[in-house]
């Protein structure tokens, strides 16, 4: 509960649920105001605690997807009403 309660967090498991297998980049341009470092520690931070999934390719330039596992895909539908109610509620 506490990774979740972080700044992002739980934004960052529905714009991957959303776009899903997601670039760092396609993640980055969905944030308008998020530091590079702070995107990238949480990612880490998702990864770590089994919502998100990385797969590095073998390529040149190198290539990250990021996708939710069935955990985070769960968690990604529960979260959704609630990020569109605080959406509702900034307007």
């Amino acid at each position: 509960m506490e990774l979740l309660s972080r700044r992002y967090a739980m934004q960052l498991i529905c714009v991957v649920g959303a776009i899903g297998p997601a670039r760092y980049g396609e993640i980055e341009d969905a944030f308008e105001d998020v530091s590079s470092s702070t995107l990238s520690n949480r990612l880490d931070d998702l990864v770590d605690a089994g919502y998100l999934s990385r797969e590095q390719f073998a390529e040149i330039p190198p290539r990250v997807e990021y996708a939710l596992t069935d955990e985070g895909d769960e968690l990604c539908r529960r979260l959704q009403p609630l990020l569109e109610w605080a959406a509702d509620r900034e307007r």
